[in-house]
């Protein structure tokens, strides 16, 4: 599967999760797609940590405007009713439980739902930046992730990588497969047709309980 597909499969399943009404954070790279494959009718309201509630999509031509930006620095709009406030204001709100969901990206997650997301030894990065209070702060926390990094796992028994926040995974959506959270292990929920529970296996480095329901990945 190329690059352009995995990111379109699963950020299309990923939309699949967020329902109408929901309060919604998008983190940087990848879980950015995900308004793109919303249902039709569904209505969320997507919240940047930078202090915009309604963010829209990215502006068309040369519509970019300096002052609307996202958390990653990307140019956006303001949707109908969108309000702006300053980070404290923002925050206020995350550590306020009054964030519905929460989809980030991932380098390593493991199998007790800890996360690991901002950085890797010898690299220089500016800071974890708002993703810890995310995931303690939000009701619900989605992996928008790759399977695998230079066909490497990134799902793995224990997290080698320092830790952005402990046990508060709860869906990991990958371009192979929808893994849920479970106090008893990783639970396979769903497959995708273009790979065997076996693939899935080989590629992930913890124990999976396969689910007596598994069913084919929803699209």
């Amino acid at each position: 599967m190329d690059k352009n597909k995995t990111r379109e499969v699963i950020a299309r399943r990923v939309a699949l999760e967020l329902k109408d009404g929901d309060v919604a954070n998008l983190g940087i790279g990848l879980p950015t797609l995900v308004p793109n494959y919303l249902q039709p009718g569904v209505r969320v309201t997507l919240h940047s940590e930078n202090g915009l509630l309604g963010t829209g999509p990215a502006p068309a031509g040369e519509g970019e405007d300096p002052e609307w930006t996202d958390a990653g620095g990307g140019f956006v709009t303001a949707m109908p009713g969108a309000s702006t406030f300053d980070s404290a204001t923002s925050f206020a709100l995350i550590r306020g439980g009054h964030v519905d969901v929460t989809v980030l990206g991932a380098l390593q997650v493991d199998e007790r739902g800890d996360l690991a997301n901002w950085i890797i030894p010898g690299k220089k990065v500016p800071g974890m930046g708002g993703a810890m209070d995310l995931l303690v702060g939000a009701r619900r926390v989605i992996l928008a992730m790759e399977h695998t990094a230079r066909g490497e796992p990134k799902i793995l028994e224990k997290c080698t990588l320092p830790l952005t926040a402990a046990g508060q995974v709860n869906l990991i959506v990958t371009e192979m497969a929808v893994i849920e959270v479970t106090p008893e292990g990783l639970v396979l929920r769903e497959l995708h047709p273009d790979f065997t529970v076996e693939q899935v296996r080989a590629a992930t480095a913890a124990t999976l309980i396969i689910s007596n329901e598994l069913q084919p990945m929803k699209q």
